[in-house]
């Protein structure tokens, strides 16, 4: 139980804590750190290297063998339509372009396998019962079929990797190649160390923990990784860097790289991981021109460089122009999509100062009379990427950014400038003069907001003021409650929510959640901050996605606290559940509540109905199904500040069976025009138009069943009833007997247009009885005064 500074219980109450400097960094919230200063986080959709982290290793295309539902021990081939985290949409070969057929499964406990997996174990394979009639040969056929086509992995579909994204198939001590810094044809093993969320932490084997100063840092698709393997089949070198040789003897060298073939061999990486890496194409660059480029050797300069070799048509080598007769050649390998190269004059273009190279007299640099006096060539423009694409990226936008003074570092960093498709960054938590770099657009050394938390990454928060020495937060939790766990780190602020495969399945997976803007807000939520929200979040792991939902809601309430008081008291038995703490900031102070959130996908739903309720706003507000443009509870009527049992329908909130699409009393085809009049028929799902009395069976589930004086459709309306249905306010309309039918009862309801049909009698008509399940139980007096 959480306890005050007198060790006395909180009883729910807020409890002000003093926490000193140290926790201060611990508490960094980003959520925080934005509204106060009024900052914009880039958008999450412009960092590719990470949204294809993000992918299923499972792609559309791909053929598989999956067990038949009706028969277990068969199989027939299936393509992938499309993924969703462990969840596939499959459709049966033979079936073409006819989608109503595709169906779902989980990786994780659906029978699949690779292509050839039957004719091994000698099972059988048999196209399905409704298009077997379609070929009169099925084998011709499947020839046909996969002749050309990409089989999922085997290694996906069974043992330990079943299920993974890309990025989790890379595990600390899987071993790669990596390209040498300085020449591009030489290669040497490295080991995994840690892979945080893609970004990988390399050390070349033969080296040990106490040479760890030599660790490379690396995004999982940078060009310079290959598989093990790959330099020999394309006849290049392997050989350890010349800087890192001396560190061992030429016998330990060559140990270790036997030692790592053979572990290779052993454990092979799936090659699944290379199949997001670019092709780099070829290059234009000759020997003797002369270019811009940002220094790799100085942060924030941007220097003229020439091409001083040509080691292929993808490789090249620039080294930095230095006029100066005790100058040192520093040289760099660059390919044409090489981050940082830029044509001639592209400074003077932007706006952005071009140190002079070294030695270099005169007043000003013109790049006209540099070339005209060293003799030289310019690179043509058409050498160089597009060097205008800027993703999406702007001035003051904030994000994440490596150090480059520190690559095991992450930073809090601001976007200052934006030329073309180069960023100037401000690493907020880093002292001058080494605060500032620039980075391609395409660097993969950026990051969205929330992706250290997300990887449970240490991240450098902004500096703050040596004077500030404290902070308030205040507490709330339930009373009588134990103390929270520790908490888990949040999922990215953003659609789609990283999934963690490795300890979820399907049942664990939710395709997105929608924020329906329109609908009525209640008096907890501002409605203005609502309208600002994304429309929907996912897909990815349930209690990931709802954990960011509610973070939403909680950061676009008027009282935070008061909302988080609500959403903790949030918790039904019969949910499968777990506790996370969410966080909100109000008035300077710091909110933290433990709250209850389901983990399987289809609670979700009851899940945010009962969210909505606690916070009295629309039932609708939060949920799967999108409301593009009207509300089935018409909320937009509303007018008071709650959302009470009085403003919606009574017997949708109170009634099981009124929740289900298929009771449809007496109409399961409602004309458009009866639709626009009433609530209960605008629900589709839980309408019992013309009946608040049902057999037995149902009546212990609805209040308004059990009340035998209650003829929902008689001539004398009950008043709750009435309010709801304009058919029900015509007391002269007998809406489910034949004996008296008004003009305007016939007109909204196609089954009173036939007056032989007694509807809800016991005596059914056969044209009746199709529209209604509950009507083909001859024993069920739907509009009875007696209850079976």
């Amino acid at each position: 139980m959480q306890t005050g500074a007198q060790g006395q219980p909180t009883n729910g109450k807020e409890e002000q804590v003093t926490t000193g400097a140290e926790s201060l960094e611990e508490e960094f919230m980003w959520e925080e750190y934005l509204e106060e200063t009024g900052a914009t986080a880039a958008p999450h959709t412009i960092f590719r290297h990470v949204e294809v982290s993000l992918q299923s290793s499972f792609q559309p295309g791909m053929k598989l063998e999956v067990a038949s539902k009706s028969r277990p021990e068969t199989y027939w081939v299936a393509t992938i339509i499309t993924t969703c985290g462990q969840l596939l949409l499959l459709r049966y070969s033979g079936y073409g372009d006819d989608r109503r057929a595709d169906f779902w499964c989980d990786v994780m406990t659906a029978q699949l396998h690779a292509v050839g997996w039957c004719a091994q174990n000698h099972k059988t394979l048999t196209p399905p019962e409704a298009i077997r009639e379609k070929y009169s040969d099925w084998t011709e056929f499947l020839v046909q079929d996969l002749t050309g086509s990409r089989t999922a992995p085997a290694s996906l579909l069974e043992g330990p990797l079943r299920g993974k994204n890309t990025v989790d198939l890379i595990v600390a001590g899987s071993v790669l190649e990596l390209q040498n810094l300085s020449d591009p044809l030489l290669y040497w093993p490295v080991r995994v160390v840690q892979n945080v969320g893609g970004r990988l932490r390399l050390r070349p084997v033969g080296l040990s923990e106490r040479h760890r100063a030599q660790d490379t840092w690396l995004f999982y698709l940078d060009v310079r990784l290959r598989p093990l393997g790959w330099a020999l089949e394309n006849q290049l070198t392997l050989e350890p860097p010349a800087e890192l040789r001396p560190l061992l003897g030429d016998r330990d060298w060559q140990q270790a790289l036997q030692d790592a073939q053979a572990d290779g061999q052993e454990d092979a990486l799936p090659l699944e991981v290379f199949k997001d890496h670019a092709d780099l194409p070829r290059h234009a660059f000759r020997a003797g021109m002369k270019l811009e480029m940002v220094s790799p050797w100085e942060q924030l300069l941007i220097r003229p460089v020439s091409v001083t070799k040509v080691y292929s048509d993808t490789y090249f080598q620039v080294t930095l122009d230095d006029l100066c007769a005790d100058a040192a050649p520093r040289s760099a390998v660059c390919h044409a999509n090489s981050p940082g190269i830029l044509p001639v004059q592209w400074c003077l273009k932007n706006g952005v100062a071009l140190e002079r190279p070294r030695g270099y007299e005169g007043p000003d640099f013109d790049w006209a009379d540099y070339l005209k006096q060293s003799g030289s060539e310019a690179a043509p423009d058409t050498c160089f990427p597009d060097t205008g694409h800027t993703r999406g990226f702007a001035e003051d936008m904030w994000l994440e950014a490596v150090n480059p003074a520190r690559p095991e570092e992450v930073c809090v960093a601001r976007v200052s400038q934006v030329r073309g498709r180069l960023l100037w960054l401000r690493l907020e938590g880093v002292l001058q003069p080494r605060s500032e770099c620039i980075v391609d657009v395409e660097s993969m050394d950026v990051f969205p907001v929330g992706w250290c938390e997300a990887n449970s990454y240490p991240l450098t928060p902004p500096l703050r003021p040596a004077c500030q020495k404290q902070k308030k937060i205040a507490v709330v939790q339930p009373e009588k409650q134990s103390a929270p766990p520790a908490e888990a780190p949040p999922a990215i602020a953003c659609q789609p929510v990283a999934m963690d495969t490795a300890a979820a399945n399907g049942r664990y997976c939710c395709s997105r959640v929608f924020v329906n803007h329109r609908c009525f807000s209640g008096p907890y939520l501002n409605k203005g901050r609502i309208a600002e929200l994304p429309r929907a979040v996912g897909p990815g792991k349930c209690s990931l996605v709802l954990k960011e939902l509610l973070s939403m809601l909680i950061n676009a309430a008027y009282k935070p606290g008061r909302v988080l008081k609500e959403l903790q008291q949030l918790q039904e038995p019969g949910w499968d559940s777990q506790e996370e703490t969410l966080k909100a900031k109000y008035k300077g102070k710091t909110y933290r509540s433990t709250v209850r959130i389901v983990r399987l996908a289809e609670q979700i739903p009851d899940f945010c109905r009962k969210v909505c309720v606690k916070l009295q706003c629309c039932p609708n507000l939060l949920g799967p199904d999108l409301r593009a443009d009207s509300c089935p509870e018409n909320c937009s009527v509303q007018t008071k500040t709650k959302y009470s049992e009085s403003a919606a329908p009574p017997a949708a909130a109170s009634c099981p069976l009124l929740q289900h699409r298929s009771a449809l009393c007496c109409s399961s085809v409602l004309s458009s025009a009866a639709a626009p009049f009433c609530p209960l028929l605008q629900q589709q799902r839980s309408v019992l138009c013309c009946s608040s009395v049902l057999s037995s069976a149902a009546a212990p589930f609805c209040p308004l069943l059990q009340h035998r004086s209650v003829l929902c459709c008689s001539t004398v309306l009950p008043s709750a009833a009435a309010p709801f249905c304009p058919l029900l306010q015509h007391r002269s309309a007998l809406c489910c007997s034949s004996s008296v039918l008004s003009s305007a009862a016939a007109a909204f309801c196609p089954l009173l247009q036939h007056r032989s049909v007694l509807c809800c009698s016991t005596v059914l008509s056969s044209a009746a009885a199709p529209f209604c399940p509950l009507l083909q139980h001859r024993s069920a007096l739907c509009c009875s005064i007696l209850l079976r």
